[in-house]
């Protein structure tokens, strides 16, 4: 029997999933877990790691559906893919079987339901950064480099005595950062 639980960010707790798993009555051992891992990403190392483990016969429990995807292509295509190999998808407690109707249609509920969810999740957070870039609080991603050290950057490049590489190394940064640099300023020249 193979086990997953999944939190969204770092700051978040395992804690309650596992809980539930133990009164589940699974092994903390066999516990396969993503920390800071979105339900939308598919390709998740502890989701992965967990449906290599199961084999034919074994059950892979998960506290709820949303914990195993937050999108109903996926929920789909995760209980399709146990199907195939012989393994039982327990949704809190609940069995999943793809052969009955009535489980069939509870499931793609609870698959819609939680790809509404993070539909939600997804519209508040662009709401609320709007309303911060509205008051001036969002500045977005700020440069990697000082207008001092850009300064400095564009005489190396007009010297050309140095490549973009010597020169992201000694700026310790990237060799990208250099060339958005060296764009950013063609286009400010234009």
């Amino acid at each position: 029997m193979s086990r997953y639980a999944r939190v969204s960010t770092l700051e978040q707790d395992l804690t309650v999933q596992r809980e539930a798993l133990a009164r589940l009555g699974v092994d903390e051992a066999c516990i396969f877990v993503d920390h800071g891992m979105t339900g939308t990403n598919r390709a998740r190392p502890g989701l992965r790691e967990a449906l290599a483990a199961v084999r034919r016969g074994d059950t892979l429990v998960v506290t709820k559906l949303d914990r195993l995807a937050r999108s109903l292509k996926d929920a789909r295509g995760i209980a399709d893919e146990l199907t195939l190999k012989g393994v039982v998808l327990s949704l809190g407690g609940s069995l999943y079987d793809p052969t009955d109707p009535v489980g069939r249609l509870l499931f793609n509920v609870l698959g819609m339901v939680a790809e509404f969810e993070s539909d939600l999740i997804l519209m508040r957070t662009r709401e609320g950064m709007a309303i911060a870039r509205a008051k001036g609080r969002l500045r977005g991603k700020q440069p990697k480099l000082s207008r001092t050290q850009r300064g400095h950057l564009y005489e190396l490049l007009d010297d050309r005595e140095y490549t973009q590489t010597e020169i992201a190394e000694l700026f310790n940064v990237s060799r990208a950062t250099i060339s958005r640099e060296v764009q950013r300023r063609a286009a400010s020249a234009h």
